[in-house]
């Protein structure tokens, strides 16, 4: 290894980037340690908390309609989440560069544990939504923070890979969630589902507060209000273009998930059979994290990105083309390889903005909400698609829509490249 280890500032928890700065060999054993524990913490928290989330994800929409919420409640409950998780995550993302990280991220692993123990209690509709309300501002806590972590701890150069880690560690928890959630509902009923979220996010928050050291609030973050920053980004070609790009490939989320099922019930599967296909997407994107994340440090981003995203596309545009089981899980299996390509581009391209220009948080807060902002535009055309042309164009719509608009936001991200002291190569 060189004697030179030219990015880093050492502080418990924090590095600065530092070109040309010589440590000694005792202060880079430090250095290296203290971050091998934040980002075991960071990886592990991050897990067990979105396994929290998974297990509630078959049974919440049972226990809402126990309650008596129909179509309208259950799409209330859903979309109360969203909202209070939307407006807050810019917010958080912003403090957490100016006051600290570990306190934030805390308190949103404390209050998605309280949120378990609360939802059981709910008597009554109204009282879910406002708990659900509640859990999504402990969301907002929880995964830009996160992001924002692995971005501080990447040298120049390793984004990609440090974003692929937490992607896996991302997938690995909402995909096995629903498999445990449903073993647990089977086996000690409803609430227990409920208890075992709980319990989970009390635990990250346990091993949070035990392994992750103070951070000093960011020294380099320039002094803007939230709606300063976002300004800034929007006039920046290379931020908007990514935020575009961010928010344009998940349209298809949606699409993707909740049409899935109508289209497979036409070929008389199973709801296990449904679970397969979404399964393998999730699978083949966790595994692919790693190899694709070592390619967004080491080839050009944006070729990347292009290829991805053309390969998405295409996907989700064959998706009716299919003809049963097999088929849809091949292509699902495509679709997963294609969005491993570029959710490491993404966050290390993120990273970079934030490091450049708006700090960590400030960056990871809205980039998040250009998935919200994504999924919720994914939702309206994919619904708007099927009253007018049917369940096959909803697929196809929801392709195209993800190619031009993500071509869009690539030639943005290009065209910004060559008036910035560093570029997306």
């Amino acid at each position: 290894m060189s004697r030179y280890f030219p990015e880093a500032l050492v502080q418990p928890g924090k590095i600065e980037y530092i070109p040309g700065l010589l440590l000694s060999p005792c202060l880079l054993f430090k250095h290296l340690l203290v971050n091998r524990q934040i980002l075991i913490t960071v990886l592990l928290s991050v897990f067990i908390a979105l396994l929290g989330i998974g297990v509630i994800i078959p049974v919440l929409p049972v226990f809402a309609t126990e309650l008596g919420a129909g179509g309208m409640g259950l799409g209330m409950v859903i979309a109360v989440f969203s909202i209070s998780r939307s407006l807050v995550m810019p917010l958080v993302g912003g403090w957490s560069d100016r006051l600290g990280r570990r306190r934030f991220l805390i308190t949103g692993l404390f209050v998605y544990g309280v949120v378990g123990v609360l939802i059981p209690s709910a008597g009554t509709v109204s009282h879910l939504l406002v708990i659900r309300t509640l859990h999504g501002v402990g969301s907002a806590m929880i995964v830009p923070v996160a992001m924002a972590y692995m971005a501080s701890l990447a040298r120049p150069g390793m984004e990609g890979r440090y974003m692929s880690w937490l992607n896996i560690a991302m997938f690995c928890g909402v995909g096995c969630g629903p498999v445990l959630g449903g073993i647990v509902m089977d086996i000690w009923g409803l609430a227990s589902v409920f208890h075992i979220m709980a319990g989970l996010c009390f635990i990250a928050c346990i091993l949070v507060l035990r392994n992750m050291p103070k951070q000093p609030p960011e020294k380099t973050v320039p002094e803007r209000t939230l709606l300063k920053s976002i300004g800034a980004m929007l006039r920046r070609r290379q931020t908007l273009g990514l935020l575009i790009t961010r928010c344009s490939t998940m349209f298809m989320l949606v699409p993707t998930m909740a049409f899935l099922p109508l289209l497979m019930n036409n070929w008389q599967c199973s709801g296990l059979d449904v679970g397969l296909v979404m399964a393998c997407r999730t699978l083949a994107n966790a595994v692919l994290q790693v190899p694709f994340g070592r390619l967004a440090d080491t080839k050009d981003k944006v070729q990347l990105l292009t290829v991805g995203t053309i390969f998405m596309g295409v996907a989700v545009m064959a998706v009716p083309l299919a003809n049963g089981f097999a088929t849809v899980m091949l292509i699902y299996l495509l679709l997963g390889a294609g969005e491993a390509v570029i959710w490491p581009v993404l966050g290390a391209m993120a990273a970079e903005e934030g490091r450049e220009h708006f700090g960590y948080g400030t960056i990871m807060g809205v980039f998040n909400l250009a998935i919200s902002g994504g999924v919720f535009l994914g939702a309206v055309l994919g619904g708007m698609v099927m009253e007018m042309s049917g369940l096959a164009w909803v697929f196809r719509v929801a392709g195209i829509a993800v190619i031009a608009v993500t071509l869009f936001g690539v030639l943005l991200i290009q065209s910004g490249s060559g008036n910035s002291s560093r570029s997306f190569g």
